[in-house]
């Protein structure tokens, strides 16, 4: 048996380091781009393998023979390394069924001409014996479609390698590491197929790409094992990215430098009531809830946050809005970044905590002097009447303010929020919770459509009745509820004819903070903003004449439908602190 020449050892070693890196990388199944990388090994692998029969052939036709049968390993090979990259670094949407088989059609076409006997010498022109110093060789005349196949290789290359490229710029060097292993790889055979194209090689019908297999089998080897190639791989990292994009809870947009809009997530969408579809590429003022505020440079600090009161399906609620440049490698700026981050809650919880601690330092601290003070005197007369009335006053005071705190602190419980009731049972138990303080109180209730509101309202509503009552210094104190609907809000007035609402309570609530020198009289009024601002909706209070005052809440349908975006005229806007949680101001047809 005739030794096996210099060139047929070297393919052999060739194939036992691509079978073993083939093998390497079927095991790690269903990693992103295992099975095309096995795919890729294997077209080499068999690309040597018939290479060593051809060259052990001693007739033409033999030769011949396994050369048309390398073909199938030549097509396969390209065809792996891309679609291994589109998988590697994430591009696997690119990756399906259909794109397989466009990509596959020249291939396999070649490989059919290749089965058929190259019919109308498509393949080659000519086949030739070579006898050379190192071996025979099968050389060819290369025909229309040699050239087309190999055209066709260098594109599917080149395409595959430009994900693979940007890793070397990556900042996580394993990346880095994997991405210049697997082009190193690459290149060798490319050279080769290039040098042998050109004429470069001194020995007729030597074709090296096969031979420097070796070094793309250890180049892929290396990133196999010390690179962990396939259980580190980039994929997961850029899918988790769009993943966060899409799933993050706050709204984001993306704004192109011409002021169009480029992306949006789901929450964006879903918050705004906005189009995904339709709002790409339409101008951002147009769909970027107030996109000229939250745009415009704040002083220094061009990406300042700021909070801006907007319509969502939380109804009216303060955004805050960052502002970030995208820029590329050349510092130039590509597009620009706007989050919205709800800060109501947060903003509710500073003011709840102002006022309670206020209640429990300022109002029960006095309370307990006054009974502290009074109690003294019992002691050294029994009889005072006046002081045991104080006494019981200021306890009863102390009672009703630890059940409203304790009403403020259950306000936004998740039952609380989620329920549910309809508007004239939520009426109807305000009304019933303040004949009941003052049974001689004249209550009447107005038009109360049949709609559904949250729960929350019942607080709401249940306070402003109880103070209508509870501060009318008349005989038969007096009040009415009106409410009506429009546009999937709900708008609810109590007026009442006692002696009005002290301005400094205005004061107080409007800016949203409480000082030890400025600070309301109660809890009772807060309570109401609390719930208000929790619905997202607006309060505002007007005097009536001769006397008493009218506070209308408007908030939303608790199960409206349509856009939210398209009701953010319904409730008029206004300038006022980026602080304010929920502006007071007049809602729509307030002053009725």
């Amino acid at each position: 048996m005739a030794a096996l020449s210099p060139l047929s050892v070297a393919l052999l070693v060739a194939v036992t380091v691509g079978l073993a890196a083939a093998i390497l990388a079927w095991r790690e199944r269903p990693e992103p781009g295992a099975t095309w990388l096995a795919v890729l090994l294997a077209g080499q692998v068999w690309w040597a393998t018939f290479l060593v029969f051809e060259l052990e052939a001693t007739t033409l036709p033999a030769k011949a023979l396994w050369y048309d049968v390398q073909w199938v390993g030549v097509v396969a090979i390209p065809v792996g390394w891309l679609f291994f990259a589109l998988a590697y670094t994430g591009y696997d949407r690119y990756v399906t069924p259909f794109s397989v088989a466009l990509v596959s059609v020249v291939p396999v076409a070649t490989v059919a001409v290749a089965a058929a006997d190259d019919p109308g010498n498509l393949l080659t022109v000519g086949r030739f014996v070579r006898e050379t110093a190192v071996g025979t060789f099968l050389d060819v005349v290369p025909g229309p479609l040699y050239y087309v196949i190999a055209g066709y290789t260098y594109l599917l290359g080149a395409v595959g390698s430009v994900p693979l490229i940007q890793l070397i710029r990556d900042d996580a060097r394993p990346f880095r590491g994997q991405s210049a292993a697997l082009l190193v790889g690459t290149a060798a055979p490319w050279a080769g197929s290039v040098a042998y194209l050109s004429g470069a090689i001194p020995i007729p019908g030597l074709d090296p790409t096969p031979l420097v297999f070796v070094v793309s089998g250890v180049a892929y080897l290396l990133a196999l094992s010390r690179f962990r190639l396939l259980t580190l791989a980039p994929a997961p990292r850029r899918r988790a990215r769009q993943l966060v994009f899409e799933q993050l809870h706050d709204p984001v947009f993306v704004v192109g430098t011409e002021g169009l809009v480029v992306d949006l997530n789901e929450s964006a969408a879903e918050t705004f009531g906005v189009d995904r579809r339709a709002a790409i590429g339409e101008p951002a003022d147009a769909v970027v809830p107030k996109y000229e505020t939250v745009s415009e440079p704040d002083g220094a600090e061009g990406d300042a946050p700021r909070a801006v009161p907007i319509v969502g399906r939380d109804g009216r609620r303060p955004y805050e809005a960052t502002v970030r440049d995208v820029t590329d490698d050349h510092d130039r700026t590509t597009a620009r970044v706007i989050p919205f981050h709800d800060v109501g809650a947060y903003l509710g919880q500073q003011q709840r905590l102002n006022v309670l601690n206020r209640v429990f330092r300022h109002d029960v601290r006095t309370e307990t002097n006054l009974i502290q003070g009074y109690a003294a005197r019992l002691r050294t007369d029994p009889t005072d009447e006046r002081a045991l009335s104080v006494i019981e006053e200021s306890a009863g005071r102390m009672l009703e303010r630890s059940e409203r705190t304790r009403t403020a602190g259950e306000l936004f419980a998740p039952t609380e929020e989620s329920g549910s009731a309809p508007l004239p049972d939520v009426v109807d138990e305000a009304v019933a919770d303040a004949r009941e303080i003052d049974p001689d109180a004249r209550i009447e209730v107005g038009t109360v459509p049949s709609v559904a509101v949250s729960v929350v309202l019942r607080v709401v509503l249940e306070n402003l009745c109880s103070n209508a009552v509870r501060h009318n210094d008349a005989d038969e104190p007096w009040a009415r509820i009106d409410a009506l609907v429009e546009d999937g809000w709900v708008e609810v007035t109590v007026a009442d004819d006692g002696p009005g609402i002290d301005p400094a309570e205005y004061d107080v609530l409007d800016r949203g903070t409480e000082t030890p020198l400025r600070h309301g009289s109660g809890i009772g009024l807060w309570i109401v903003k609390w719930g208000v601002d929790h619905l997202g909706g607006r309060i505002s209070f007007a005097e009536r004449e001769p006397r008493g005052t009218a506070v209308t809440v408007c908030v939303p349908v608790h199960d409206r439908g349509g856009s939210d975006a398209d009701r953010e005229g319904d409730v008029p806007d206004d300038s006022r602190s980026a602080d304010e949680s929920a502006p007071l101001g007049p809602p729509p047809n307030a002053g009725r």
